[in-house]
């Protein structure tokens, strides 16, 4: 099994990640206040997911996450459209990557990364804040397979299994992973409640402990949460796993999952004050979700560059 990520941290010591696609898309005119959220742009506007990527690797991203976080069979079906429609929109969110990583890559290695957001962001209520939806091992297996399985046919590198906030859904991907896609690696980015426990109020020492034991989850770590989150959670985990760690938190606004809509903080820290922190604190692969853009990335590639 080739672990990509790993191949590249042994190369680099400190991976860069891309960050928020949404924001991106809202600023280029994509209406992104629908169940399918920053998805809607495969329908009719590609190029500007394509244009959102080029950026971040310009600001020097070395990993791109496919916009497939919302985008599943079952939200397009639900949308009017048939099941090979479906697949061939989640397979367009790979190309308009890898055309990015073409027209970005001189020597550069970038990799792509497939997004398989939870169950909770299909049901498009908040509920990856809080995990409180339940499902059978097999019927969130039978979710989230035609993704993952149109993604490794697109061409991904490895899965970004990002924002989980439900213990059983976990075990059901993982499962999942390492039965159908043995030869695919993965990160796992939790959604959590605070530095101990899982939105679902398992704790991340059972997490941590249970994902261990995947070889081919490569890291483990969170997104999507507060800036101020990320140096306790590290401080928790980072002595429960030898894999490496990974983090992109939110840029400190404040949503508002009924409206979606954001709420500027003007008092939040930024990517430059603590990022050196999260490195200290054994951070390996870092990056930004909602409502960061090019311009957080770009400093935490250049403090990443000067370690």
């Amino acid at each position: 099994m080739k672990a990509p990520l790993l191949e590249l941290l042994n190369e680099k010591k400190l991976l860069v990640l891309d960050g928020a696609m949404a924001t991106e898309l809202e600023k280029a005119g994509v209406d992104t206040a629908n169940e399918l959220w920053s998805a809607t742009a495969l329908l009719d506007a590609p190029q500007k997911i394509t244009t959102v990527h080029q950026n971040y690797f310009k600001a020097g991203a070395d990993i791109a996450i496919t916009n497939t976080y919302q985008a599943t069979r079952q939200a397009f079906m639900k949308q009017g459209m048939d099941a090979a429609e479906s697949i061939a929109l989640i397979k367009q969110a790979v190309f308009c990557a890898q055309e990015a990583r073409k027209e970005s890559s001189t020597n550069k290695h970038l990799l792509l990364a497939g997004s398989i957001g939870p169950y909770g962001a299909f049901l498009a209520d908040g509920s990856e804040y809080t995990g409180n939806y339940n499902l059978s091992i097999k019927a969130f297996q039978d979710f989230h397979y035609p993704r993952m399985q149109a993604l490794v046919e697109a061409g991904v590198d490895l899965f970004a299994i990002e924002t989980q906030p439900n213990f059983i859904e976990l075990e059901a991907i993982t499962e999942l992973l390492e039965r159908k896609f043995p030869e695919t690696t993965a990160w796992i980015a939790l959604s959590i409640k605070d530095d101990k426990y899982l939105c679902d109020g398992t704790s991340l020492a059972k997490v941590v402990k249970y994902l261990n034991q995947f070889e081919n989850v490569s890291a483990i770590g969170v997104n999507c949460t507060a800036l101020e989150n990320i140096t306790p959670v590290l401080n928790e985990i980072r002595v429960l796993t030898k894999k490496p760690l990974i983090v992109y938190p939110n840029n400190g606004d404040i949503y508002d999952p009924i409206s979606k809509k954001w709420q500027i903080n003007t008092r939040a820290q930024t990517f430059s004050d603590l990022v050196p922190t999260w490195i200290s604190a054994g951070a390996k692969i870092i990056g930004g979700c909602c409502r960061t853009t090019p311009d957080e990335i770009r400093e935490i590639a250049n403090i990443v560059a000067q370690q």
